[in-house]
């Protein structure tokens, strides 16, 4: 029976709180209908620009975006089928609804992937034969997977684990590292496996409650260092099947990723704030002074000596005009005088 081994090291805890609080965030804050269907739209393309140019892929970011917003472009035939296929990929798992993932549900995903890549007969089906995977500069075989006969078995272990694994007993964000590395380490098929890892992986994570509003595309931390991921993965192996080092990577690129949507839907959610105290007109703020009227929001005030903290960088004349042009807006207000003054928000 499949038992991952790792240990809840801090890191790993320090990133899952850091997850934790993002969550809560980004779930609760209050954003208009069209700025939610933008930023899911901006993860689709960074999920399937990032998760196919990791493997290869020569179309640019902007060729891929529209690839998918169905313009024609100039590239190989192959780039741009593998960006259409891994949108159909994203399509299934955000309307999956099946009580558990099951030997099915990858076969499908991978078919999706390979769809008009591969020869039909290989298609959707678990390999049936030794594949190796080579160091595409030297050449040299890096990863030797299991035997092909066994893969079916393998497979169906581990989902049998997965569907037990409940949420009290393994955080969500764990299950889906695990995943991750176990359907890497398989290697299903003869190819596409890490396109297919990564989306069970996200898969997982959407059936645990942790779609996040579908903002998010882990991919991208993948692509940017593809030496660090492939790394990670290996480290398994060098440290005889223990994952505690690839999950502290897997939570920290969640980690890192979630915060960025943070603050992005943050400052979306004070301006909307804004607007709606000034009976909706609209109001052109400088994102430092979103940072002035977050940081009151979060602390009830703003004093002159806090302004170093806020801006390490900046003039306290600098802040000082930020904030009379807020107060000149009628959002901020005055209260006391010298040192003691304090800025808050207006209330009426």
């Amino acid at each position: 029976m499949f038992s991952p081994t790792y240990t809840i090291s801090n890191k790993i805890l320090k990133y899952i709180g850091i997850i934790e609080a993002a969550k809560e965030v980004i779930e609760n804050a209050p954003l208009v209908p069209a700025w939610e269907a933008k930023f899911r739209e901006e993860a689709i393309v960074r999920t399937v620009h990032h998760g196919t140019h990791i493997e290869g892929n020569e179309l640019n970011f902007t060729e891929a975006e529209k690839v998918l917003a169905g313009a024609k472009v100039v590239g190989r035939d192959r780039d741009i089928q593998e960006v259409l296929n891994y949108r159909n990929v994203l399509k299934f798992i955000e309307g999956y609804n099946n009580d558990t993932i099951t030997d099915e549900t990858v076969k499908h995903v991978h078919s999706l992937t390979a769809d008009k890549l591969m020869p039909e007969a290989v298609v959707g089906e678990y390999r049936k034969s030794q594949v190796v995977v080579k160091n595409s500069q030297t050449g040299e075989i890096t990863f030797r997977p299991p035997a092909a006969v066994e893969v079916s078995f393998l497979v169906s272990d581990f989902l049998q684990w997965l569907s037990k694994a409940n949420v009290e007993e393994v955080h969500p964000t764990l299950k889906a590292g695990i995943t991750h590395y176990e359907l890497v380490r398989i290697h299903p098929f003869l190819d596409g496996n890490g396109r297919v890892a990564r989306a069970i992986a996200t898969l997982s994570l959407f059936k645990d409650g942790y779609n996040i509003k579908r903002f998010f595309s882990l991919e991208e931390y993948y692509d940017r260092e593809p030496t660090n991921y492939y790394q990670a993965l290996q480290s398994v192996a060098t440290e005889n099947g223990n994952m505690t080092h690839w999950l502290e990577y897997f939570i920290e690129g969640l980690a890192i990723e979630l915060t960025r949507i943070k603050e992005k839907v943050k400052s979306l959610s004070t301006d909307l704030k804004i607007k709606k105290s000034m009976g909706g007109q609209q109001l052109a703020l400088s994102e430092r002074q979103i940072k002035i009227v977050e940081f009151i929001q979060e602390n009830g005030f703003l004093q002159n000596k806090a302004f170093f903290e806020l801006f390490p960088m900046i003039s306290e004349d600098t802040v000082l005009r930020e904030l009379k042009d807020l107060m000149k807006k009628g959002i901020l207000q005055k209260q006391g005088s010298t040192k003691g003054v304090r800025y808050t928000l207006k209330t009426n």
